[in-house]
């Protein structure tokens, strides 16, 4: 009994419940006889002794076939496997279950049950799922019935057989024999008149449904009038009895199997409505559009079907039959079942049209291009009141619309954070900015960029520049969007997408390939809107001051939207929008950039050009772009606007970039470092660098003017004009003030070094330096250095570099601007070379004024000094002065030499030794002036100094002859005038008589000393040597 249901338990002992709180009263009732009828029988009196004889089966199934057909309307569990009974079902729905003919209609034991009924009143909110389940349930119920009914009738055949024959013998001698009598006590209305074939009949007809023992068959004679069979006729009644007992759950089984059957029939009858909700379910599952759509058509067909019968009905007045009844009734439930999974669907189908916004389709592939046209074609085929071309097409603006202005107010929150970080920092050295300058823009790849300022400021280059790829990229930015927007509006618009499109059940969703003429306006307008919202954004950056107000900036609130683009934006974010993280306004200082939001402050003027020029041609293709679309070409503000921007941007960045060129240029004197030039060692590496720093800057000023770049696509729109006039001279200007700067610079590192480096390896200094000091003679590096700290050298090698940007360096700068900007710097040069001129010649007599004052000293001292006139009469030796004289000269030469190594003139480089000749020239100049002022300090000369006066001219003016000039030779012959000024005839006479004498002498002391001023000999030529 552990299996059984309590539910079963109370059914099976005819009680109300299982847990009865009073005994029931119909089973204390007497079923056995009613009124005055005759005495209980034996059996009947034996059987009313047991207290709880109602709980017997064999009398509970009495009792239960007696009652008749009501009294068997017991409850039944759900025949389609539900938790509940039927009539609990029914109850809980508010139908009247203690009325007979309710019961009978919804009981499958009843012979008036109705399947439709059943199904819509018990079932009406079980889900297609749950029916089909249910249908499996009875499928395999009627199975098990079916197998019971016949194992009960094989094992229970013999028995009713003999039963049956019985009986048939009995009314058949009961026919014939008693023939009189039974029309004596029969009634007139001759109810029994059936033959034995007929009481064998169905039990469906009423045949075990007497009110009493005694009228238990009408056929069979009360004990009155069957006075042939009074022996026979409780035996009779026995057998009757059994017979109801064996049979009874076999007849019951049988017309439960013919109402579930009926059910089964009516369900398989309409399978393909009832399993068109699951399949609908599991095709929305898989996303397999086409099933979906075939599913949904043929729910509309069945619907459409059922509309129409009940029109028809309608119309003609006619009432339907139950089987219509039943398929209108099955019909609305399967609709409302597919109608809300397609309303579902919808619902996600508009949701994902809206999230494709989040992926641009430039650049990606078809995949995605074709994603927006995949659920419009669904929708359409679904059928829908709006129309999703025009909800995909506003709905694509408006994320665009919200992507521009929350990617650049952030980006502008961004740029502007990292600027005031800069600006509130330290000025960095010039020490520090030098090396950035060496660099070169035309040299390495884009990593050597990274090298062309520091790397705070270089972090601000690149977020602008990301903020304008992304904004105004073709290519994977939000420019590129836009553009792909318009290819989609315009392909819906001349109807080229709209053959791809489905035109739905019955045509519905036709009316939503075309756009109205509005809409195609609107449209146009909101293209205009975009690239508009592009352009100020731009300008916002290059043409307005930094903002004041950061913090306004910052949205209050995030929206919610699954359109909004803050995703994806920013890789690195460098600040969280919080108020109390943004630096302060920095106060300004008077620097340029101050009033520019786009320069990094303290940035140098090499990174500025190089990135601005890239700035610009970013800006100048995006312009172009936008100006080739129809609605921007045919509108005339929309394209001047875009003309506007770029040369508007393209003034403030030359504007910022000069002033940056123009700080820097005073910074060029700290590019020498003070060594030499690898291949020209006669200069250092700061001619080199200098016209590197000024070929990049000229480079990139070219390409900020012109922005040529971004006009190579074929088919561009010209949107650049020729800089103006104003702006050219602005560029002119500050190139030759530059120069100006740079040279300035150079003399400032010859007389008071700012590079001068301590740690670099030296040579040690020659041993006549201890005689004239440090800063007088040079010392030579050894890896390719200088002294630096020996002002001699500095000079020396400054006015190298001078003769070489002289010659060479600051004409092929002119040359390159000239060619650059197509403006001839004729008046320029020429003042350019004045100058040049002009810083020679001081440096020149810069170098010469300390060694000219110590030679004139030493001339001085040594002829007015007493022992200068020779004690014989005639001299054979020249004085010491001039051997001191001769020595310094030396010096100088070997300084001049050892600094500016001697080298064969070529075009492409000065020659020291040009330089060493201008000095010792100078030099014989001012030894000679010395000789002269000297010897006109002496009002009388005798014969012996006279001859030693011209002794000590001749070896001077001979050994230095290679040097000599026209200003030294009239400096000689003005000496001789006054030596003879000085004399006496007789001297003059003498002295003519003694010159072969002092020719030899002469010619001796140059034999002598040849090796000491060998420096001064002129060299051979190598050629003619061969």
């Amino acid at each position: 009994m552990a299996d059984v249901q309590p539910r079963d338990a109370a059914q099976f002992y005819n009680l109300p419940d299982l847990y009865p709180e009073e005994w029931p009263a119909q089973l204390d009732s007497d079923s056995e006889g009613e009124g005055d009828g005759p005495a209980k029988s034996d059996d009947y009196r034996r059987r009313s002794q047991i207290r709880y004889s109602g709980l017997i089966p064999g009398r509970r199934d009495q009792e239960r076939f007696k009652a008749g057909d009501g009294a068997a309307l017991k409850d039944e569990p759900d025949p389609l496997g539900g938790p509940d009974t039927i009539l609990r079902t029914l109850r809980m729905r508010g139908l009247p279950v203690d009325d007979e003919r309710v019961r009978k209609q919804f009981l499958l034991s009843s012979k008036c049950f109705s399947a439709s009924d059943f199904l819509s009143e018990t079932q009406e909110s079980a889900s297609t799922q749950s029916l089909l389940q249910g249908l499996d349930f009875l499928s395999r119920s009627i199975d098990e019935k079916s197998a019971s009914l016949k194992m009960l009738v094989e094992s229970n055949f013999e028995r009713f057989v003999r039963v049956k024959a019985t009986l048939d013998n009995v009314y058949t001698e009961m026919k014939n024999n008693g023939e009189s009598n039974s029309r004596l006590h029969r009634s007139p209305s001759g109810e029994h008149r059936r033959s034995g074939s007929q009481l064998g009949a169905s039990p469906s007809t009423g045949l075990w449904r007497s009110k009493s023992k005694p009228t238990l068959r009408a056929d069979i004679p009360s004990s009155g009038s069957l006075t042939n069979v009074s022996g026979i006729s409780t035996p009779l009644a026995e057998a009757s009895e059994q017979a109801q007992e064996l049979w009874s759950e076999a007849l019951n089984g049988q017309q439960r199997e013919e109402g579930l059957k009926s059910i089964l029939d009516a369900v398989e009858k309409q399978r393909e409505m009832y399993e068109i909700g699951g399949h609908l379910s599991k095709s929305i599952q898989e996303r397999d559009y086409p099933t979906i759509f075939n599913q949904y058509n043929s729910a509309r067909r069945f619907a459409n079907e059922a509309k129409a019968v009940a029109e028809r009905a309608a119309s003609t007045k006619q009432p339907l039959r139950d089987e219509q009844v039943y398929t209108i009734l099955v019909t609305g439930r399967m609709w409302m079942d597919v109608e809300k999974q397609i309303q579902a669907f919808k619902r996600d189908l508009w949701k994902r049209l809206s999230s494709a916004q989040s992926t641009s389709s430039i650049g990606v592939g078809s995949v995605q291009a074709e994603e927006h046209m995949e659920l419009i074609a669904a929708l359409l085929e679904l059928g829908v009141e709006d129309n999703p071309v025009w909800v995909w097409l506003l709905s694509r603006y408006d994320y665009l619309k919200n992507k521009i202005t929350a990617f650049c107010q952030r980006s502008r929150i961004e740029i502007e954070t990292l600027r005031r970080r800069l600006a509130i920092g330290k000025k960095p050295d010039p020490q520090l900015v030098a090396p950035y300058l060496r660099n070169s823009l035309n040299e390495g790849p884009r990593t050597s960029r990274h090298r062309l300022d520091s790397e705070s400021v270089i972090e601000l280059w690149e977020c602008l520049h990301t903020f304008l790829k992304k904004l105004l990229s073709v290519q994977g930015g939000i420019l590129g969007d836009v553009l792909g927007f318009w290819d989609s509006t315009q392909s819906f618009l001349d109807g080229s997408k709209q053959r791809l499109l489905p035109a739905g059940f019955d045509g519905e969703s036709r009316r939503h390939h075309r756009l109205s003429a509005n809409g195609v306006n609107d449209l146009k307008d909101g293209i205009i809107e975009l690239m508009g919202l592009i352009r100020d954004n731009v300008v916002t950056i290059f043409a307005e001051s930094p903002p004041e107000d950061l913090a306004s900036l910052i949205p209050s609130s995030l929206p919610t939207s699954p359109t909004v683009p803050f995703a994806g934006l920013s890789l690195e974010s460098r600040l969280t929008a919080d108020p109390q993280n943004i630096p302060p306004m920095p106060e300004k200082t008077g620097q340029p950039w101050d009033d520019f939001a786009f320069w990094p402050p303290y940035s140098n003027s090499l990174s500025g050009v190089h990135y601005l020029g890239e700035f610009l041609i970013l800006i100048g293709t995006a312009a172009s772009e936008m100006a080739a679309l129809s609605p921007i070409s045919g509108h005339s503000g929309s394209y001047d606007r875009l003309k506007l921007l770029v040369s508007g941007t393209r003034e403030r960045c030359a504007r910022a970039a000069c002033a940056a060129w123009n700080s820097d240029a005073e910074l060029c004197k700290y590019l020498e470092d003070w060594t030499r030039h690898q291949t020209i060692k006669s200069l250092s590496k700061m001619p080199s660098y200098f016209v590197t720093f000024e070929s990049s800057i000229l480079s990139g000023m070219q390409k900020i003017l012109y922005i040529s770049e971004s006009m190579r696509k074929p088919g561009a729109v010209e949107v650049v004009t020729p800089p103006p006039a104003k702006l050219l001279q602005l560029v002119r200007t500050q190139f030759v003030t530059s120069v100006y700067k740079a040279l300035s610079g150079l003399v400032e590192n010859a007389e008071h070094p700012v590079n001068a480096d301590v740690d670099v390896e030296w040579v040690l200094p020659s041993p006549e330096a201890a005689v004239t000091g440090p800063d007088t003679h040079s010392s030579v590096f050894a890896s390719g250095g200088v002294d630096s700290n020996n002002r001699n050298v500095r000079i020396l090698l400054t006015l190298s570099n001078l003769k070489a940007l002289r010659t060479e360096h600051v004409p092929q700068l002119i040359t390159t601007f000239e060619s650059s900007f197509a403006v001839k710097l004729t008046d320029e040069s020429k003042t350019i070379q004045d100058v040049l001129g002009q810083i020679d010649t001081r440096l020149f007599q810069s170098y010469l004024k300390p060694i000219v004052e110590s030679l004139k000293h030493t001339i001085l001292e040594g002829i007015a000094s007493p022992d200068w006139v020779p004690a014989n009469s005639r001299p054979d030796q020249i004085r010491p002065y001039v051997y001191s004289t001769m020595l310094s000269l030396v010096m100088v030469h070997n300084e001049v030499s050892t600094t500016l190594p001697m080298k064969v003139p070529t075009p492409q480089g000065p020659s020291s030794s040009n330089l060493t000749n201008k000095i010792l020239a100078e030099l014989l100049t001012q030894v000679s002036s010395a000789l002269l002022e000297a010897f006109m300090r002496r009002a009388q000369y005798t014969l012996p100094a006279l001859m030693q006066a011209t002794l000590d001219t001749e070896f001077i003016a001979q050994t230095l002859s290679q040097y000599s000039t026209d200003a030294a030779s009239k400096v000689q012959g003005q000496i001789y005038l006054e030596l003879d000024r000085r004399t006496t005839n007789d001297a003059r006479a003498k002295l003519q008589a003694e010159l072969s004498e002092m020719r030899g002498v002469l010619k001796r002391l140059r034999e002598a000393t040849r090796g000491e001023f060998a420096c001064f000999r002129k060299p051979k030529n190598p050629s003619s040597s061969k």
